[in-house]
């Protein structure tokens, strides 16, 4: 009962609620002067996860506001080991506009910022993406993405709590990643080079980029993944427990270039997040374990936000069924699974 939105279109109505439905290419137009809900709610963000194929580095940054706070962030880290290597914020308070985030996840655009010592310089053009952001202590990421499918997985769903809070957003992955990022680590300048050459290290790259006014308390699960199955690309992004997704969910396979749409999946943990978790759905498409390898653990509170995030790292193995019926195995797979609890 999913609704697939194929027309052009306004994320919001004249009225400010939600044009809900999913798609795999964007057709509709966010517009922030179309949201007609406290300002102070609006929460905007773009996310890139780079993780490198065998599954030992994760390199994440942040640029993005809660209206009330902004924030620009790195974190690389050591899953192997659990070691952070990198772990910088910058936050502003009261940004309100002056972040100046893009009104679309695919079209060209420009996000231009600078605070001090801290640049940020992302631009999209023809579909690629060039990342260059500086912070203090020395670190530097310089890094190029090119989509490896055609492919996105886009929602706009509504909350029950209000008819004017809604969650716009477009996840990528499939993304192949190339570049370079420069840190200091016991007093030692080091580099990492993203890249298919001599010396290099292949990675592939995830985009999050989120636009929505939610409710303040929301809790979620999310999953992402690229990697192959039986030889050929697989990625696949699922999610639960967050906003009404009576009319779309975020959960898709991508094969071959090709998406696959997927209706409810559960996902569960025991208490303790590093033993193993289920990803499954309600029609037996989705049959995946993760063995976790490590757990990522943020925990920011600060004026009105209290949150608290499990990033679980692991290998996933199990079967996926494609829309003919198909069924891939997944072996040893590494991505993630998290779940997450806020108050923001």
């Amino acid at each position: 009962m999913q609704k697939l939105l194929s027309e052009a279109g306004n994320v919001l109505r004249a009225d400010g609620s939600p044009n809900p439905g999913y798609s795999t290419r964007e057709v509709l137009q966010y517009r922030r002067g179309d949201i007609r809900a406290n300002p102070f709610r609006i929460k905007e963000w773009d996310f890139y996860q780079i993780e490198d194929r065998e599954g030992r580095y994760c390199l994440q940054l942040t640029y993005g506001h809660a209206s009330y706070i902004g924030q620009i962030g790195v974190m690389m880290f050591d899953i192997s080991t659990g070691k952070f290597i990198v772990n910088q914020s910058v936050l502003t308070i009261l940004p309100f506009g002056s972040m100046h985030l893009p009104e679309s996840a695919s079209k060209d655009n420009l996000i231009d910022y600078h605070r001090g010592k801290t640049c940020v310089h992302f631009e999209t053009r023809n579909h690629e993406r060039n990342l260059h952001l500086v912070m203090e202590n020395g670190f530097e990421a310089k890094l190029h993405l090119t989509p490896m499918i055609s492919h996105a997985l886009i929602i706009n769903i509504p909350f029950d709590q209000s008819p004017r809070q809604f969650y716009y957003n477009y996840k990528l992955n499939c993304m192949d990643c190339e570049g370079s990022v420069y840190y200091t680590e016991d007093g030692q300048k080091k580099a990492l080079c993203f890249g298919q050459g001599k010396g290099e290290t292949p990675a592939y790259a995830l985009l999050d980029w989120g636009r929505g006014v939610w409710p303040f308390s929301n809790e979620w699960f999310w999953s992402n993944g690229t990697g192959e199955a039986e030889g050929k690309l697989l990625g696949f992004n699922l999610g639960c427990g967050f906003g009404n997704t009576s009319q779309a969910t975020e959960n898709i396979l991508f094969y071959e270039g090709e998406p696959h749409k997927l209706g409810k999946v559960k996902i569960t943990h025991q208490t303790d997040y590093m033993k193993p978790w289920s990803l499954q759905d309600e029609e037996g498409r989705c049959n995946l374990k993760m063995t976790p390898e490590y757990d990522r653990v943020t925990r920011d509170k600060i004026l009105f936000v209290n949150n608290c995030t499990h990033q679980v790292f692991g290998r996933f193995n199990g079967t996926v069924t494609l829309d003919d019926g198909r069924i891939l195995h997944v072996s040893n797979l590494p991505a993630f699974a998290e779940h997450a609890v806020n108050n923001w």
